[in-house]
C-alpha cells in the first residue's frame, strides 16, 4: 500500500470534514432539546475555576460513614485539559512511581556513602565499688576510643553497586514517564466515553420527541378521519421503545460519570460531566514510517528495558567482586583515665591495614554471577518484543485513525441525508401518499445516522490519543 498517497487522501478528507463540522454543530446544537441543554448548564459556574476545588480527602484512609458525605452534592463541568491536568495531580498509581523514584533516589544516597570513611565515637564510664579489685574504696574510670575505617579496595564492588543504584533511579524515573501517559490516554479514553454518553443521552432525547410528534400527527390524522388505529399503535410503540433506549442512556451517562470521578480520585460529593464539545480533537502530521521511529526513539520502554540490562551486568561484577582481594585501612585513637590515681590520662593510637581474600565460596559467587547473566539475556529478549510491540500499536492505531477519518466524513453524510429523508417521510405521511412505517423507519435511521456520526467522531480521538501515546515526545512535556 501507498501509505503517502493514502495519507494526502485522508487528509483531504479531514479537510472536508473540518469545513463541514461548524454547520454540523450548528445543527445538532439546534436540535438538542430543551431537557438537555439544561442538563450541560447544571452548576452554572465557570469550569476554569472548579479545577482547585477538587482535591480529594488528603488522608488515604478516610472513609465516609454517613449517607451525607457519599450524596452528590454538585456536578462540575470539566474539558479535557482540567481533567489531565487533575489527573496527574491526583492520580494515586503516579504517586506511588514518584514514590518510588524518591526511594531509589534515597538508595544512590545509600550506595554513594561507601565512597566516604566510616567514624564512630564511643565511651566508657566505669564505677567500682570497694572490693572490686581487692581495694577499700572505690575507683572511678574513663575510656574512650575513636575509629575510622575505609575500603580501600573492593575489586569493583563498591562501583558496582552504586552505578545499580543509579540505574535504578533511571528505571523508576522512565516508570513516572509511562505512568504519566498510561493516565494521560486513560484519561482522554474515558473522557470521550463520557461524552459519548452524553451523546446517547441526547440522541435519544431527540429520538423520543420525535416519536411523540409522529405519534401527534397519527392521532390527529385519526380524530380527522383519514389515519387508522394500526397507525397510532405503531407509533406508540415506536415511542416506548425510544423512552427505553431513553432510560438505558441516562443510566450508562451516570456511569461514565462515577467511573471517570474514580479515575480523577474526586471528592465523594463530586459529579463531572464532560464540558468540550464533540469534535475532531486534531490531525495526524506524520507518515507512518515517521511514526514508528518516532516511537522507537521516545517510548519509555525501551530505555527501561536497557537500564535493566545494565543493573543486571553491574549486579553481576559486585558477584565476582567477592572472588577479589577486599583491602581496607582502619586507624584507632583510645584514652584511659582512672581517676584519683594520681596518675595522668594515658591515650595512645594504631593504624592497620586489612586485606581479605576469599580462597572458596563453594562456587557461591559465580552462581550468582550466572544469575545476573540470564537477567541480561531477559532484559535483551524483552527490549526486543517490546520494539516489535511498539510498532504493532503504532501501526494498529495509525490504520484505525485513517479508517475513522474516512468514517467522520461518511457518516456526516448520512446524517444529512437522513434528516433530509425524515423531513420527506413525514411530508409524505401528512400528505396521504406515504405510511407511518416509513416515517418510523425514516426516525430509526436517522437516530442510526446521529449515533454513527458521534461514534465515527469519538472512536478517531480514541486512535489519535492511542497514537500520540505509542509516539510520544519528551520535548514536548
Amino acid at each position: 500500500m501507498n501509505f503517502t498517497l493514502f495519507f494526502v487522501r485522508s487528509t483531504w478528507v479531514a479537510v472536508a470534514v473540518a469545513i463541514l463540522m461548524p454547520t454540523l454543530a450548528q445543527s445538532t446544537d439546534a436540535a438538542t432539546p430543551p431537557a438537555v441543554k439544561q442538563s450541560q448548564d447544571i452548576t452554572g459556574t465557570n469550569p476554569a475555576s472548579n479545577i482547585d476545588n477538587l482535591n480529594p480527602n488528603p488522608n488515604p484512609l478516610q472513609f465516609p460513614t454517613k449517607p451525607e458525605e457519599v450524596r452528590i452534592q454538585r456536578t462540575v463541568p470539566l474539558t479535557l485539559a482540567q481533567a489531565l491536568e487533575l489527573a496527574r495531580r491526583n492520580n494515586r498509581t503516579l504517586q506511588v512511581a514518584i514514590l518510588q523514584l524518591q526511594r531509589s533516589q534515597s538508595a544512590v544516597r545509600e550506595a554513594q556513602a561507601a565512597l566516604l570513611p566510616n567514624a564512630n565515637l564511643s565511651t566508657n564510664l566505669t564505677n567500682n565499688g570497694p572490693g572490686f579489685s581487692g581495694g577499700n574504696s572505690s575507683t572511678t574510670s574513663f575510656n574512650g576510643q575513636a575509629q575510622l575505617n575505609y575500603d580501600l579496595y573492593t575489586s569493583g564492588n563498591r562501583q558496582a553497586n552504586i552505578r545499580a543504584a543509579e540505574e535504578q533511579v533511571r528505571v523508576d524515573e522512565l516508570n513516572v514517564e509511562n505512568q504519566s501517559l498510561v493516565i494521560g490516554l486513560n484519561v482522554s479514553t474515558q473522557y470521550y466515553n463520557l461524552q459519548g454518553a452524553d451523546e446517547q443521552v441526547r440522541i435519544n432525547q431527540a429520538a423520543v420527541a420525535n416519536a411523540q410528534a409522529s405519534l401527534r400527527d397519527t392521532q390527529a390524522r385519526l380524530q380527522a378521519g383519514v389515519g387508522t388505529q394500526f397507525d397510532v399503535l405503531q407509533a406508540q410503540v415506536n415511542l416506548a421503545n425510544a423512552q427505553q433506549q431513553l432510560t438505558l442512556a441516562l443510566s450508562q451517562q451516570q456511569i461514565a460519570r462515577r467511573q471517570f470521578g474514580t479515575l480523577l480520585s474526586l471528592p465523594q460529593s463530586v459529579d463531572v460531566t464532560a464540558a468540550d464539545p464533540v469534535r475532531i480533537a486534531g490531525l495526524w502530521p506524520q507518515t507512518l514510517e515517521q511514526t514508528i521511529v518516532q516511537a522507537f526513539q521516545n517510548r519509555p520502554e525501551l530505555p527501561q528495558q536497557l537500564a535493566q540490562r545494565n543493573i543486571a551486568e553491574q549486579q553481576r561484577r559486585q558477584a565476582l567482586s567477592q572472588l577479589g582481594p577486599q583491602i581496607g585501612v582502619t586507624g584507632r585513637y583510645s584514652l584511659l583515665d582512672q581517676f584519683n590515681d594520681n596518675i595522668s590520662v594515658a591515650d595512645g593510637y594504631s593504624v592497620g591495614l586489612q586485606a581479605n581474600l576469599t580462597l572458596f565460596d563453594g562456587g557461591a559467587a559465580r552462581a550468582r554471577a550466572a544469575q545476573s547473566r540470564a537477567n541480561i539475556a531477559i532484559a535483551e529478549t524483552n527490549f526486543a518484543s517490546q520494539r516489535d510491540q511498539i510498532r504493532f500499536d503504532v501501526e494498529q492505531f495509525y490504520f484505525q485513525l485513517q479508517s475513522n477519518l474516512d468514517n467522520v466524513q461518511t457518516s456526516t453524510v448520512a446524517l444529512e441525508q437522513a434528516r433530509e429523508a425524515l423531513r420527506i417521510a413525514r411530508l409524505r405521511f401528512q400528505a396521504g401518499v406515504g405510511t407511518q412505517t416509513e416515517v418510523i423507519a425514516a426516525e430509526n435511521d436517522l437516530t442510526r445516522a446521529e449515533g454513527n456520526r458521534v461514534s465515527a467522531i469519538l472512536d478517531y480521538n480514541r486512535a489519535l490519543a492511542n497514537l500520540q501515546r505509542s509516539v510520544t515526545s519528551r520535548a514536548a512535556r
